[in-house]
């Protein structure tokens, strides 16, 4: 027999669902007839599989460690490059993880062999005791908004299930105020808000930006102000209402204004000429704040606060190379 207690990581799960991972090998069928004959039992009770578990909820697999074993695959957790991914931390409790992610690193893996965000996550809190092996059966962190991987700034991570639910259901529906700031080419004077419809070419990670609604394009929303301007370029704040990909860098070029350092959407000529003397080889794009409203719980230590992300030492570099010391 072995015992399981729920901790507050994983409570919010269907039970079904807690199992499945829990012993990720053994066909769905399997549980619901361990259920049917007691073999498994939520707080020593007969279970169906739909209950949600709760923190300190017991489940009893009355089962030998042979089947256990039998179903449960192995967990092969690899330290990044040995710690060579260094997680620069920004807001950390028992739910959520804030992390400037830089230039370079992908958020999730786009195949197997890649290194991502969420296993440099993974790594920092077994590091730090705060998630083990044995937690990593039933549950994994998991980042809850994405930026490109040439994109650095603020990725807000799940530390556990309700921390993961309530995150994503907050950037779904737009609850969280996203704030970018980048370097684009041509002077900006006016705040705008503008609109347009994107449509995505998967083939070629490409997206392009219109101003009627095409077949399958998707309705985005974007707000910029400039904050300070020189000799023909811009460092813009942009409020991304809608979030959908490259929309920043593709809504931006269809105004005029192309990011440095794009050039994917951007201007060539430009772009070599940062390549050239600065070492440029990415968008200057960094999300810089994420805002919070009044929250619930499992994220009530958020409410009203505001979390920053340094910009990479690069972008300041050619920020105040191009700006000088003009006031904000």
């Amino acid at each position: 027999m072995r015992e399981i207690i729920i901790s507050d990581r994983e409570e919010g799960q269907r039970m079904d669902k807690f199992l499945k991972k829990y012993m990720d090998q053994a066909p769905s069928g399997f549980f619901y007839k361990m259920m049917r004959k007691k073999n498994i039992v939520l707080n020593g009770k007969k279970a169906a599989g739909n209950e949600k578990l709760q923190n300190g909820d017991v489940l009893k697999l009355f089962l030998s460690d042979d089947t256990i074993d039998k179903f449960s695959g192995k967990i092969r957790i690899e330290p990044i490059q040995k710690r060579k991914t260094k997680l620069d931390v920004i807001y950390e409790d028992e739910h959520v993880l804030f992390v400037n992610k830089p230039v370079g690193l992908l958020s999730q893996k786009a195949d197997s062999s890649d290194i991502s965000l969420v296993e440099a996550i993974t790594d920092y809190l077994l590091e730090s005791g705060s998630l083990t092996q044995e937690d990593l059966r039933t549950f994994r962190p998991g980042v809850c908004n994405r930026l490109d991987r040439n994109t650095s700034g603020i990725v807000a991570a799940g530390k556990s299930i309700a921390g993961l639910q309530a995150l994503s259901l907050g950037f779904r529906e737009r609850t969280f105020g996203k704030y970018y700031r980048c370097m684009v080419k041509g002077e900006v004077f006016e705040t705008k808000y503008i609109k347009g419809y994107l449509t995505k070419n998967k083939e070629k990670n490409q997206v392009t930006v219109t101003n009627d609604p095409l077949a399958e394009a998707e309705l985005i929303e974007t707000k910029y102000r400039p904050v300070k301007g020189k000799d023909g370029y811009t460092l813009l704040e942009v409020h991304l209402i809608t979030g959908k990909p490259h929309q920043i860098r593709a809504h931006l070029a269809s105004e005029g204004h192309p990011l440095i350092g794009d050039y994917k959407y951007g201007d060539k000529m430009t772009n070599d000429r940062f390549k050239k003397e600065y070492g440029l080889t990415s968008q200057l794009l960094h999300a810089y704040r994420l805002e919070f409203p009044q929250m619930k719980f499992p994220l009530e230590s958020l409410s009203g606060r505001k979390f920053y992300a340094k910009a990479p030492e690069l972008f300041e570099r050619i920020e105040r190379e191009l700006m000088g010391r003009i006031e904000e």
